[in-house]
Order: structure tokens, then sequence, then C-alpha cells
């Protein structure tokens, strides 16, 4: 068999660095898109992506230019992005000082970073444009580089004061933490900072001065590079991450390593596997494209199954003394028992039972809210809502002395399901039966039913107590967003002697103030001394609203309800639309509870639980805008005055 040359060491350190810079490249596109998918409401994440695409385009550059002929074109095109990064330097460290200290941005520093985009643009035409900045390249493969121009120590002194007043500003940021884990993640961002600038400043241009450089010395310099670079933007996209985000720490922890392990590891495989497996052809034995094709979709199959078999040590990894709790959220949506998973359940138990019974008809009837609905059928349906009519059938769903016989009733079999805990009618399961007789069945059959219709009743009864469960919690859901959205407004605590809204949304009595100033939205004491007045969303709005807080607090309220109005034209008595008529008509437009409660098709008492359920889902709605409004650093806000 004809063997082609072991590849020299000068060719595996190209593609040793050719894996590294398409391992980088990937990377920066993943965080990209990451940060640009769950961050771009916030200006840390914005500028950070910025940062990222100069990266981008400088190592795009760096995979084309070894397999191209046209290396000077790639070469001046890198420099959109090496000219790029001074400027987003700027940028996302002064976000970065604005977000920890909650404050916006003045207009010096506006125009400061302003600049030094436009700056950038300069140099970055200057390079694509003409030999001012940069020349014709020099040196032979696999390094080649373009030579300086005239105004390249311009361009380095820029590039230099840039980054270290970069670096100042986190400096002065990390200054104003307070706390251990606001030092921390700003101390990751220091550590971390210099990886754009020494993934994409070319350095060779530098070194040409000095002579001739080893090929061999700079592939090794830069694979070491590359690595260092990789690490360090993984660390920053980690501490950019928890910007802005109304997530739990966990949840943004967990999201974003498990996107790196599913998409961006995998994919650096790939890449690593498509550019080296022709380079070793001779040792697998193998045309290269068989071998290609074999290893690729093992890769990506194998990895997927490997990263689910490791979840739970990764999970505990991630969670350390919460994986116990962890563990429990995440199979809870498993045994959770939605109205279509009981519906299935219940129709599932009814054919079984009705291919025993040898049947063709037969239904499970629930009692619901204001009438009994029909959960599973099977046959006809108009026949099983004529059953549900008789006086008897009524008789048995309503009875307070359930029994376990089968009770017959107009040529259908009933028996009633029991909660075995409070010994209450759930509901029935009927069969159209009219020639039933117990002696056709064996007491194997009778267990194998009696067993069915017990998994029936567990499954009515659990499915009553999670409602029972999900009402509990509807209430106390504001506040636990509420919390949530503190998490992205203040993302580093700040000092106890700066003003802020927070402790209203943090007050266990948000909501309660939310129902009061609904309640006497078009005036009262409760609506112009109402806490709600102090939040920053309000302040923001004095200024077009002739500087009256109750006008402002009116306008935010009426935002907050049109935030609740689903798309579509309006209708009054489906469910989507139940929570937004109810704050409209009751609260804005005035109308009493009876008129409301008619024009709703319910009765006043469901108005009443249903308008509780629509004021906590305001009050979400509410602290929303709040923490966006902290995010985005109103500027000058006016005082309170009447």
């Amino acid at each position: 068999m004809f063997l082609l040359p072991v590849p020299d060491w000068l060719s595996l350190l190209e593609l040793g660095n050719l894996i590294l810079s398409s391992a980088i490249l990937v990377l920066s596109f993943s965080l990209f898109v990451y940060i640009v998918t769950y961050n771009h409401h916030s200006r840390v994440g914005r500028s950070f992506a910025l940062l990222l695409l100069g990266v981008l385009i400088v190592y795009s550059g760096d995979i084309v230019i070894p397999r191209v002929e046209w290396q000077e074109n790639w070469l001046r095109f890198q420099w959109l992005g090496i000219a790029l990064v001074p400027a987003a330097y700027l940028h996302f460290s002064r976000a970065v000082f604005l977000a920890t200290r909650l404050q916006s941005d003045r207009w010096r520093w506006v125009w400061i970073i302003r600049a030094a985009y436009l700056i950038s643009v300069f140099f970055a035409l200057l390079a694509t444009l003409s030999d001012v900045l940069v020349q014709a390249p020099a040196g032979a493969e696999p390094v080649t580089y373009l030579q300086p121009g005239s105004l390249f120590p311009i361009f380095t002194l820029y590039f230099v004061v840039a980054t270290l007043w970069g670096g100042r500003n986190l400096l002065s940021a990390r200054s104003y933490a307070r706390t251990m884990a606001s030092r921390r993640r700003l101390n990751y961002l220091l550590w971390s900072f210099a990886a754009p600038g020494l993934g994409v400043f070319p350095y060779l241009i530098l070194a040409s001065r000095a002579g001739n450089t080893s090929p061999a010395l700079v592939l090794t310099l830069a694979s070491v590079a590359n690595v260092a670079v990789g690490i360090m933007i993984v660390v920053m996209a980690y501490s950019v991450a928890y910007y802005g985000v109304l997530s739990p720490d966990r949840v943004v922890k967990r999201q974003m390593v498990y996107f790196l392990l599913r998409g961006t590891l995998v994919a650096v495989i790939v890449v690593g596997l498509i550019l080296s497996v022709p380079k070793v052809e001779v040792i697998l034995g193998l045309p290269s494209d068989t071998a290609l094709t074999f290893l690729v979709v093992a890769t990506i199959v194998l990895s997927q199954v490997l990263l689910n078999v490791l979840q739970p040590w990764i999970d505990r990894l991630l969670y350390r003394h919460e994986s116990d709790e962890v563990q429990w959220l995440r199979t809870l949506d498993t045994r959770l028992m939605t109205s279509g998973d009981l519906s299935q359940f219940l129709e599932n138990v009814l054919i079984s039972i009705s291919d025993v019974l040898q049947v063709t008809e037969s239904f499970v009837a629930l009692p619901g809210e204001n009438d009994v609905r029909l959960e599973a059928v099977l046959g006809s349906e108009s026949s099983a809502r004529y059953a549900l009519s008789l006086p008897e059938v009524q008789t048995l769903l309503t009875t307070e002395q359930p029994d376990n016989d089968f009770h017959q009733v107009n040529g259908y079999i009933l028996r009633i399901l029991i909660n075995r805990h409070s010994e209450q009618t759930m509901g029935i399961v009927a069969f159209r039966m009219p020639l039933f007789s117990l002696d056709k069945l064996n007491t194997e059959t009778w267990s194998v039913i009696r067993h069915l219709l017990r998994r029936a009743e567990i499954a009515v009864e659990d499915r009553r107590l999670q409602l029972d469960v999900f009402a509990a919690l509807r209430p106390i859901l504001p506040d636990i967003e509420i919390m949530q959205a503190l998490r992205g407004t203040v993302p580093y605590v700040i000092s106890v002697n700066e003003p802020g809204s927070h402790a209203l949304l943090e007050s266990p009595e948000f909501t309660e103030w939310v129902r009061e100033a609904l309640n006497h939205i078009w005036g009262g004491p409760k609506f112009s001394n109402s806490p709600l007045l102090g939040l920053t969303v309000v302040r923001k709005a004095l200024v077009d609203y002739g500087n009256s807080p109750t006008r402002a607090l009116r306008a935010v309220l009426e935002k907050a309800i049109e935030r609740q109005r689903p798309p579509g034209d309006r209708q009054m008595t489906t469910a989507q639309w139940m929570l937004y008529n109810i704050l409209d008509l009751k609260f804005l437009q005035g109308k009493r509870v009876r008129e409301v409660a008619n024009r709703l098709a319910m009765s006043e008492s469901d108005l009443y639980r249903k308008q509780r359920i629509a004021i906590s889902e305001l009050a979400r709605a509410l602290a929303e805008m709040e923490a966006h409004s902290a995010v985005e650093a109103p500027d000058e806000m006016e005082p309170l005055s009447e």
C-alpha cells in the first residue's frame, strides 16, 4: 500500500495553530450569538458583542489566509476587526462601570466613545484603502504579515491607550463593589480583559522590524496565545452573562455552560476533525472522506449521549450545595400532570377497561367550577352528554356518601371516583353496557379493572392537588419575579447611601400597593400618597406629564395594563383575554362588579378570584418595567412634587 510521507514538525505546528484559531473563531461566534440572544437588553452585553465582533473578523482572516492566494486582501480585511477593538474596549469598560454604579453616562463620555469609534473607522479605512497605515505583505508561508506604514506607531499608541483606559474603568468599577461576589466577578473581568487585544493585535508587524522571524517560534507562540485567549474570552463572557438578565444566577450559569458544551465544544471537535483527518489518512489507512464522515457523525451523536450521561455530575459541579434541590426542580416538570395529560391518561384507562368489558362507548366526567365536564370520551359524545343530564347520574355526581359499587342507569354502568383521603366524590366513570352481568368477569379481570380505576382516582387526586398548589403559588409569583428582576437590575451591590426604588420592589406589600392604587386610580389619598410614586419608572414619566406624580403613576399603570392585552381583536369571554378585560373594565372604566361579571359571563366569586390573579400579573409587569427602567440608567429625574 502506498503511504504518504509523515508530516514534519513545522506542518504539525501549522495544523495545530489552524485548529486553535478555528476553535477561537467558533467560540467567539458562539458567545456572540449567546450574548446577542440573552443579553441584548444590557448595554454591557451589547458592547461586549462588539468586542467579540472584532475578534470574529480577525480570526476569520486567520483561517482563510493560509488557503488563498490573494492574502493581502484578507490581511487588510482583518483590520476592520483590529481597528474596532480599541473603541469596543472603551465602550465595554464604561458600560461595566455604569452598570456597577447604576448611573447614566455623562455627555463627555458619550462623545469620547463616539470619537473612539470614529477614529477606529478612520484607521480601518486607511488600512483597507491605502498604504499609509500598513503596506504590502512580507514573510513566507506559513507566516505572512503586512509591513508597517508611517501611521502604524500612532495606531499602536491609540490601541494601547484605549486598552489601558478601559482597564482603568474596570478598576474604578471594582472599587465601588461592596460584596465578595461582585468583587469576584469584576476580578474575572480584570483578569481576562486583555484577551481580545492579545488575540487581535498584529504583533508580527512589530516583530518584522527585529529582522527575520522563525516560523516555528511564531507558530508556537501563536498557539500558546490562542489557548490563553480562548480561556479568557470564556471567562469574560461568563461574567457578562449576568448583566441585564432577569433569571436567577443558577439558571444563567447552567444555560451558558450547556450552551457551550452542546454547541460550541461539539463544533470545535468537528472542525478539528475536518482539518486534521486529511492530514493523518496514512495512519488511518482509510480514504479521507470516509473517515471524516464516520468520525463527524460519531462525534455529534456520542457527544450528546455522553453529555446526558454526565449531566448529573455537571449539575452537581455547577450547583454544589444546591444540587439536591436543583435535581428535584429538574424532575418536577416530568411529574406534573397538565389537563391534557389527565385527559389522555383517563382515555387510556377507558380504552383498557372497554376492551375487557367489550363495550364501544364510555366516558369520564368530572365536576368543574360551574358545571360537569367530559374529561375523556370514547364513542358518541352526544350520548355521553345525554347520560350526564339524567337525574340519577347527577345524584351520583353530587352525593356526599360515595361508594365503590357499580350503578346501572339507563343502559350505562357507572362507578364513582372517590378521593381516598377525604372520601369525597371527584367524578364518575361510565360504560354503556345494556346487558351487564357480573358473572361474566372472573376474579383476575375484576382485579385488573379495580387497579385501573384506582389509577384513575389517583390521577384525578394528583391533578386536583396540583391545581391547589398552583392557586397558592400565583399570589407569590410577582414577588418571586420581582426578586429575579432585581438580580438583573442590580448586578452588583451599590453603596447604601445611593438612592433607589429597590426597597419598594422588595417589600412583601408591593402587590397590595398595586391593588390600592388601582382601586383609587381616578383619585383618592391612597393614590396620591401611594408608595409606588417612588418607582424609577414613575419618576422618569414626570417630564411627560407636567411634573405631576399622580398623572405619571396613572400613565405607568395604564401602560402596565396594556402589556396584558393579547394580540388580535378583543373578546370578552375567552380565557386569554380574561385578565386584561378585568383590569380594563373594573379599574380603568370603573364598572361595578356585577356589571363586569355579567359582561365576562362569570360569577362574582369567580371574578374576585381571577381579579387577584390579574393584579398579581400586573404587579409582575410593573416590576419588569421598573427593572428595565433602572437598567437603562435614566437621565437626571425630576423630583416628586405636585
